[in-house]
């Protein structure tokens, strides 16, 4: 079950400030609240290292703390992909190369899913 829709908004704009305070990169925010019910956000980010992501990660997790939530963190001892739980926003942290790997926008982004009927011409 998330919060509620301005929680849901206030944890959102809390997990963006917390990784656009450490430079994260490629920022992707994902409304995927009518695709599953485990969360209503996902936010996609990467770090250059990961030591950049372990920081990205601590970040957002020290702002979540401050704001009364109780994050849950998954992946931080290797930091190739972290995974926090903020209860409405899952936020992932990635280093480049796995997430060129997983390529989890596809998954979540029905814009980006969706074909082209462009090229449907006949």
């Amino acid at each position: 079950m998330t919060q509620s829709d301005s929680a849901t908004t206030a944890t959102l704009a809390l997990a963006i400030n917390a990784i656009d305070d450490l430079k994260g990169e490629a920022v992707k925010t994902l409304n995927v609240s009518e695709l599953t019910t485990i969360t209503d956000y996902m936010v996609i980010c990467s770090g250059r290292a990961a030591r950049h992501v372990k920081s990205i990660a601590d970040s957002v997790t020290e702002q979540a703390k401050k704001a009364g939530l109780e994050p849950r963190i998954e992946g931080k001892d290797k930091a190739e992909w972290v995974l926090i739980d903020l209860n409405g926003v899952i936020v992932h942290i990635m280093q480049p190369t796995a997430r060129a790997y997983f390529q989890i926008e596809k998954l979540w982004d029905i814009d980006a899913a969706a074909p082209d009927e462009t090229r449907h011409s006949n």
